[in-house]
């Protein structure tokens, strides 16, 4: 309701000016076209602004400030420098030296706050300009931790709330890997493809493709490339990939590591509880049988090798916490 009647507010205002227009053209004595001339400019223009701002309806904060500095500081530039060329000017001459003045260097400056938008926050005395509901350090997101999909599965349920960043060479290596020969490696690349594209059109969402080419990052690989770039944004590498989780931490760059993530959710067994499962197949040892939990944690059975194929009701002897994830070793509870 606010918005309709600034809008409402917005147009009468501006044929308000219209018709002061017209009355000083008229007094004059002008063409009769020329007050409608004026009329229907105004109005053409108005109109073109709120239709402007009624279909643009997600608005990017940081790029309004850019464009609003830009032009802010652009024309305090044109006004400093007029003042300083005004005896060097003839009067005649000083408005176009203006006009072009004022059109380069506005253009200049925000095209250089549009550029450089990501480097900085604007700041004023007790007035932050930062997104009121993402969080402040940004994610970034590896190739296998796309191409896995479960960053989908986590991000819908409202754990991240973080802006996602996908840099462009990441998303680059995933378009190669999904034009591969290779029939697995291009299902998986075209999987990866699918899981940003969905991320991209959920509006609750912030996912950004990086563009920018840093110049520390030129000749690294994919892997260094990333906790670089974290470092640069103050941000936090999100990864599956152990070797990547090692690097990042020698950089001292945060690490949000799936894997980690899944085994912190894996149901906690304690030796002595029991609970049903299938013995898929025989284990390495003599007499043992291996089975899966729902969330495939593998449990290691004595004496489950003759129940091959059977639902057994098994008690826990211990648990073993590894990298790869956890296992637990029981018995049969006969």
């Amino acid at each position: 309701m606010a918005l309709i009647i600034l809008r409402c507010v917005f147009l009468a205002c501006a044929l308000g000016i219209s018709q002061l227009i017209n009355a000083n053209l008229t007094a004059d004595k002008v063409d009769t076209w020329v007050p409608w001339g004026v009329f229907l400019s105004t109005l053409g223009i108005s109109v073109a602004v709120l239709l402007g701002d009624i279909f643009v309806a997600k608005k990017d904060l940081s790029t309004i400030s850019s464009v609003y500095f830009g032009l802010l500081i652009g024309l305090l530039l044109t006004y400093i420098l007029s003042i300083a060329a005004a005896p060097l000017l003839r009067n005649s001459d000083a408005i176009w030296w203006q006009l072009v003045g004022a059109m380069l260097l506005c253009y200049i400056c925000t095209s250089f706050l549009l550029q450089t938008k990501d480097d900085f926050r604007f700041l004023i005395p007790y007035v932050e300009f930062v997104r009121e509901v993402k969080g402040f350090k940004p994610l970034v997101l590896d190739t296998s931790v796309v191409i896995d999909g479960r960053i989908e599965d986590l991000v819908n349920t409202g754990i991240f709330d973080n802006q996602l960043i996908i840099p462009r060479f990441a998303l680059s290596e995933l378009q190669g890997i999904a034009d591969s020969s290779d029939k697995l490696r291009r299902a998986r690349g075209r999987r990866g493809l699918d899981v940003l594209n969905r991320l991209r059109g959920n509006e609750n969402v912030d996912l950004q493709i990086y563009d920018r080419d840093l110049p520390e990052l030129t000749g690294q690989t994919v892997d260094l490339k990333l906790v670089l770039l974290a470092k640069h944004l103050e941000g936090k590498v999100v990864t599956g990939d152990f070797n990547l989780n090692k690097v990042a931490k020698l950089h001292n760059v945060p690490v949000i590591n799936l894997n980690e993530i899944s085994n912190a959710l894996k149901p906690l067994y304690l030796p002595g509880e029991t609970f049903q499962v299938q013995v898929i197949k025989p284990g390495e040892g003599a007499d043992q049988g291996v089975g899966y939990l729902d969330d495939g944690t593998m449990v290691v059975i004595e004496g489950g090798r003759q129940a091959i194929g059977k639902q057994k009701s098994v008690m826990v002897t211990s648990t073993l916490q590894t990298n790869a994830g956890r296992m637990i070793f029981a018995k049969l509870d006969d």
